[in-house]
């Protein structure tokens, strides 16, 4: 399980920074989205992966998952998702200014 987990944060990591790199916004936007989801399998991992045991120590209890990761997966959900929508709006108000959704580094491209 462990070995699908690591790879699934790999594969998530790698195509967010490849759709980051691309040079239209609403790819960018989707990269940003799938690196946060790569980060929050990887925080979410860091509890221990453990199938039906207890989030808190209660008596009886001899063995348990660790909650704080959770609760940062929780947070990072709620931080990632508000920023995603700020930066869509972003991107909206540069695409109607502009007309398109390129992003060049080189203005003289435009001038030819």
């Amino acid at each position: 399980m462990e070995v699908l987990v690591s790879s699934a944060i790999g594969v998530l990591t790698a195509a967010g920074i490849y759709m980051i790199l691309r040079l239209r916004t609403f790819p960018v936007v989707i990269g940003m989205s799938l690196l946060s989801y790569g980060v929050n399998v990887f925080l979410f991992a860091t509890g221990r992966l453990v199938v039906n045991q207890p989030p808190i120590l209660r008596d009886g209890v001899t063995s348990y998952t660790d909650p704080i990761p959770q609760a940062l997966v929780l947070t990072a959900i709620v931080i990632s998702f508000g920023m995603t929508a700020v930066v869509v709006m972003l991107a909206l108000g540069a695409f109607i200014e502009a007309g398109n959704d390129r992003i060049d580094l080189d203005e003289s491209e435009d001038d030819q």
